[in-house]
């Protein structure tokens, strides 16, 4: 114990002679004063000048060539000016959100603390402490994480747009640019949206449950949770009456009056091309690390590989209605189609899903997950088969009955050939060939080449049901038209992208796009398989979608029903096509199959008008170029052409022969002749002597 009070003696007596007390504050003061330094500088060099033009912007979405192709206009500033508020929206707005609004510098050091120690209390974040400005900051200039660095750089950056703007120019852009739920953004749109009328109009306690919302508008949504959102607003008004912005009768009033919700801002939110600014918002989240409130709210600048001459003529497609099945009760089919250059991976157009578009709905172009059917023949088996030494005219065997350790495929016309080219099975769709050719070749090679095309395979997959697509979680228009870019671009794949580049507001790149290519296999190969699709096109299960005048390769696919007492329907109907500059992928299905909704008839007859409509509103926007290799149907034409010429030039060059032997043996027998005259006249004078 004297030991154990000797050490503490000693150390203290260290400590103080070091004066090591005052050399961890002095650190640790360092420590806090270089971090303030910090965050001043970044404050500092933020352009926050810049806030209110950013804000007064909508994110454009511009086209690969750098015009214009859609707004997201349910931005903040495209509301109206703090003067045409009513003065009991902003004191709501103030009495429940920062009712110290008007005497702090941009942050509130009382509410800070008050946060700070609930949070400790709490042993997590819970509480903000933010001020108007704070939130605007961090709407605005910030990404909305909660940490005590952002929370730092948010305090900052309050005070220095504290310096650049007053409190009114402050209160205007926050009250433009706050979402009020159901797809409102900004207080014009959220009088439009729950109550019919412009801003200017809002009764004091319209305006008290618009406040209400701003704190958690999916959860006080009034059309979902009115009670709540009601509830909300006697507090706001409750709040209002505690810091004298109303009298007490006033308060009485306001929470006494019926609110009446009617819709009559419809979705602010749908503007041109909204499959395709789906798509560009679901990029720039998920590749980008950008959130949907910053991409909505921070007037962004987007710029994007689309065509519009290409999205507009798909979407005009998408509007005939005439070109899809529907099902005996009603109920619409389904698609998603997407258009890819092949060189660069730039998607050049988009559509989603057939029907009423809501925002950021499901798009089946991009987030599908289809069996792909027979369009992965040519991933799986063909292509690996061709670089493995086999040929279009590769004699393949087609048996009814194969027996492949259990797994029996049968072809979907039934019938049989025993033996047929390569270039037959693949134009005309066959199974077993395929399915035979990949047990051939080894199923690893088949998994292999999926994986290369960029197609993610899980280990289930890998049996030679891969062979007919048969996959556990299928791919999306968009998977299927990269992988098959690889034929269109001489056996290299660009990894398809939407962005290009995302500018911030205040001018900084905030994303671009870094161009990715692989080879994936020879350009001998990749011409070859484009020469055998092409007949496809031609003369076989995709001659729908021929059109006069362009080289069009592709394949269709089709997927079974699980019914099979219903032997003619399919779940899931593919096309994939491609020209030289242009590849497409269109599905067709429900999104639910059951007994009544299910496609009939075959993928040449349903789906592939619908890709022939699709390039045929395209095409004429595409320069029109030639593969360099002519489809296996034109090789055989010109091989037998070539024949025929040797065949007529040798019959040609027999018949010139044989009249070279006949004038020959015509001179013969008029020499003969002169001889035997000759001879006889010889013999005569003999005789005569």
């Amino acid at each position: 114990m004297n030991l154990f009070h000797r050490a503490r003696e000693a150390i203290i007596k260290l400590w103080k002679r070091a004066h090591l007390t005052q050399i961890l504050l002095l650190l640790g003061s360092l420590t806090v004063l270089i971090g303030l330094v910090y965050f001043a500088y970044l404050a500092n060099a933020a352009n926050v000048e810049s806030l209110k033009q950013g804000l007064a912007q909508s994110t454009v979405i511009y086209d690969k060539d750098g015009d214009e192709a859609s707004k997201i206009s349910a931005n903040r500033m495209e509301g109206v000016p703090v003067s045409a508020v009513p003065q009991h929206m902003k004191d709501a707005i103030v009495a429940i959100e920062d009712h110290r609004f008007y005497k702090h510098k941009g942050f509130d050091l009382y509410g800070i603390f008050r946060a700070f120690f609930k949070n400790l209390m709490a042993g997590r974040i819970t509480a903000g402490g933010s001020t108007l400005t704070q939130q605007l900051t961090k709407n605005a200039l910030l990404s909305p994480e909660r940490t005590y660095k952002r929370k730092l750089e948010e305090v900052f950056l309050a005070i220095e747009i504290e310096k650049k703007f007053t409190k009114s120019e402050i209160l205007e852009m926050y009250l433009n640019q706050v979402y009020f739920g159901s797809g409102a953004w900004g207080v014009q749109n959220a009088a439009l949206k729950y109550f019919a009328k412009d801003v200017e109009e809002l009764t004091l306690s319209e305006s008290a449950m618009l406040a209400g919302i701003v704190n958690r508008p999916s959860a006080l949504d009034p059309y979902k949770n009115y009670e709540g959102a009601v509830k909300r607003r006697d507090l706001v008004l409750n709040q209002m009456l505690k810091y004298e912005m109303i009298s007490e009768s006033t308060y009485h009033d306001a929470v006494k009056e019926q609110i009446v919700l009617k819709d009559g801002g419809g979705d602010p939110l749908k503007g041109k091309y909204p499959y395709y600014v789906d798509a560009v918002l679901n990029e720039a989240i998920n590749h980008y690390g950008l959130t949907q409130d910053e991409i909505l709210t921070r007037g962004y600048k987007i710029y994007t590989q689309m065509d519009q001459n290409i999205q507009a003529g798909l979407e005009k497609v998408y509007a005939n209605q005439s070109l899809f099945p529907v099902s005996p009760d009603g109920t619409l089919s389904q698609s998603g189609a997407i258009m890819i250059d092949p060189e660069t991976g730039g998607i050049r157009g988009l559509v989603g899903g057939r029907g009423e578009h809501t925002f950021r709905a499901y798009n089946r172009a991009t987030q599908l997950k289809a069996q792909p059917g027979s369009v992965m023949k040519p991933i799986a088996v063909y292509t690996p088969a061709l670089e493995n030494g086999y040929s279009a005219e590769s004699m393949l065997k087609d048996e009814e009955g194969m027996d492949f350790n259990g797994y029996m495929p049968k072809n979907f016309n039934h019938q049989y050939a025993g033996e047929v080219p390569l270039y037959t099975a693949v134009e005309q769709s066959l199974n077993v060939p395929a399915v035979w050719l990949l047990n051939e070749i080894g199923l690893e090679k088949g998994v292999a080449s999926v994986k290369e095309f960029g197609l993610p395979i899980q280990k289930e997959d890998e049996n030679l049901s891969l062979a007919l697509g048969g996959t556990t979680s299928g791919y999306s228009p968009r998977q299927m038209a990269e992988a098959y870019s690889v034929f269109a671009n001489e056996g290299v794949r660009a990894n398809s992208h939407i962005i290009t580049k995302i500018v911030g507001p205040t001018g900084n790149i905030e994303g671009e796009f870094k161009p990715k290519k692989t080879r994936v296999i020879s350009a001998k190969t990749a011409k070859e398989m484009t020469s055998i699709l092409l007949n496809v096109v031609e003369t076989g299960t995709g001659r729908n979608a021929n059109i006069p005048g362009y080289d069009i390769a592709g394949k269709t696919g089709s997927t079974q029903l699980p019914y099979s007492d219903i032997p003619n329907g399919t779940k899931d109907q593919w096309f994939v096509g491609y020209t030289p500059n242009l590849v497409a992928a269109v599905w067709l299905g429900y999104d639910k199959t059951d007994r009544e909704h299910y496609l009939t008839g075959s993928s040449g007859d349903t789906v592939v008008p619908i890709f022939r409509s699709m390039m045929e509103q395209t095409l004429p926007h595409v320069e029109n170029n030639e593969f360099g290799t002519p489809s296996v149907n034109k090789k055989l034409e010109e091989d037998q052409r070539s024949l025929m010429d040797r065949l007529k030039n040798f019959d040609e060059k027999m018949n010139e022969e044989a009249q070279k032997w006949k004038e020959k043996l015509e001179n013969g027998k008029g020499n003969l002749k002169k001889f035997e005259e000759k001879l006889r006249e010889t013999y005569r004078r003999f005789q005569e002597n």
